[in-house]
């Protein structure tokens, strides 16, 4: 669950120029945004619990909110330590809500990490949560599974969630030249000095061509076969 490299800022702010995955970045901080903002969840004084922080990339959305943010994981920087089938030390009901963005996936005993996220829960909390749809293998430090949306609909709710929202990210167009892009970055930083003034050009020309397939491709397309899927939970 823990990243292995420093760069929460860059997750939350990604820049065109500079991100080989600007657009899966960009586009997953929009739709968290949404989901936000349009379930009024951003209330201050109450409390959310990252169950698997990493570099805290998203901890300023709440903490801008004026609210309490828990940042839990196996190692590094966090309020709260986890270990891996054990009960997360924090009381039954204590958060108002629970967030997991992009560790899922990570996880191997679904029944305990989804257990301690409804254990969490006040009554009627919610779970906000982001993980892989389709995607290259990233173990971090592992990386066990990839969900269809019905697939990963079915996984919440056989654990006792009640799921609001399914919000797909980057459609199968852009996913596939997203992947086309990770393969010419390892190339570049094969060669020496000039790799990445030749990379910069081609980077910025594949996130735009990214962006012009995802507008092109058909919601209908989008939703089944997205790379990222963000979705809102309450604890039934």
């Amino acid at each position: 669950m823990i990243a292995t490299n420093h760069d929460g800022g860059r997750r939350l702010e990604p820049r065109f120029w500079r991100d080989h995955d600007w657009y899966s970045l960009r586009r997953l901080r929009q739709e968290l945004d949404a989901v936000l903002q349009s379930n009024d969840l951003l209330k201050a004084g109450q409390c959310v619990v990252d169950v698997g922080c990493g570099d805290r990339p998203y901890a300023p959305l709440f903490q801008s909110a004026s609210m309490r943010y828990v940042a839990c994981d196996l190692d590094g920087d966090v309020d709260v330590r986890i270990t891996p089938g054990k009960r997360i030390p924090l009381d039954d009901g204590s958060a108002d809500g629970v967030v997991s963005f992009q560790v899922l996936e990570h996880v191997w005993d679904l029944d305990w990490y989804l257990g301690e996220c409804r254990r969490l829960l006040r009554p009627g909390g919610w779970l906000l949560l982001s993980t892989h749809g389709t995607w290259l293998y990233h173990p971090h430090p592992t990386d066990f599974r990839r969900w269809t949306r019905d697939g990963l609909e079915g996984e919440l709710k056989a654990r006792g969630f009640h799921v609001q929202a399914v919000r797909p990210v980057v459609g199968p167009l852009a996913w596939t030249t997203q992947f086309r892009l990770f393969g010419f970055r390892h190339l570049f930083q094969r060669v020496p000095v000039v790799g990445g003034m030749l990379f910069a050009p081609l980077l910025g020309m594949m996130n735009l061509r990214m962006w012009l397939e995802d507008a092109v491709t058909p919601a209908s397309i989008r939703d089944g076969n997205a790379s990222i899927y963000v979705t809102l939970s309450r604890r039934s």
